[in-house]
């Protein structure tokens, strides 16, 4: 057991998936991650040490710290902690400003784009957009989406579309694909004037039973015969109306937001 902190003056996100994203490459070492977010006084920072400090002892080796800590002074305390420092702020920032031949603001809470009225106005409207137009509730402002994903039930549309919304800025709304549109493979008619913004996604049958049956246990929904049926039938939509589409069984929502965003070409926002 290795103790692990993401220490940061805001979420702690940042910290999180980059730490994290370095971790996945030990997976012979259990690690305790703890998340210490909102570092951002100096009696906060004192207390991160103290734990800092007493998980190192329980531990009887240093904790990890990942750090995107702003602050020169907070950052100067968690490195006299008894925990190794990975500072991912001071490591890029120095290189940066010599690239760029000025000095950094320093000020917190900048990558969220809180700082920006526009940007963070943006990402609000586009989750909206998103929440407004989940599961085919309404179609009537498919106009303004800038992509349309569609699949069976279960296949990751709905978080796909948040993701690219909070992530991106992306207008992403979703049309889920029930058993009156598969009864065909013409376009459904909802859809139609909007062919060239689809992107389809597509699931492993059993993979679909296993996330419908947590839903809705030994119903047809969940059938594996259901799932076989509705998934072959929305790849054969897919394919004779040439919509691009993804295979979501086994990859993350990031990845699958990732790939969606370079086939289609779309552009972030903010």
């Amino acid at each position: 057991m290795r103790t692990v902190f993401f220490i940061s003056d805001r979420t702690g996100i940042t910290a999180e998936a980059l730490g994290n994203s370095l971790l996945t490459q030990f997976p012979e070492i259990e690690f305790k991650r703890v998340n210490l977010a909102f570092i951002d006084t100096e009696k906060k920072a004192q207390s991160a040490v103290s734990l800092i400090n007493e998980a190192s002892e329980a531990d009887a080796q240093p904790a990890l710290i990942f750090s995107t800590q702003v602050s020169s002074e907070y950052r100067h305390l968690l490195e006299d902690s008894s925990g190794i420092m990975f500072d991912f702020f001071d490591t890029f920032i120095s290189q940066l400003e010599t690239t760029l031949e000025t000095k950094s603001s320093h000020e917190m809470g900048l990558s969220h784009g809180v700082g920006n009225k526009n940007t963070y106005s943006g990402r609000i409207d586009s989750i909206n957009f998103a929440l407004n137009n989940d599961d085919g509730l309404t179609t009537k402002y498919y106009d303004s989406a800038d992509i349309i994903l569609t699949g069976v039930s279960r296949s990751g549309k709905t978080p796909t579309c948040l993701f690219l919304a909070l992530q991106y800025g992306i207008y992403a709304a979703n049309y889920p694909l029930i058993d009156e549109d598969l009864n065909s493979i013409k376009i459904p008619s909802p859809l139609k004037p909007f062919k060239d913004k689809l992107y389809g996604l597509t699931i492993n049958p059993v993979r679909l039973q296993n996330i419908r049956d947590v839903r809705r246990s030994n119903s047809g929904y969940a059938s594996i015969e259901q799932c076989r049926k509705e998934v072959r039938r929305a790849e054969d939509m897919f394919v004779q109306n040439d919509i691009s589409f993804i295979d979501t069984s086994h990859i993350s929502i990031e990845e699958i937001a990732g790939r969606i965003l370079q086939k289609s070409k779309l552009e972030r926002r903010y």
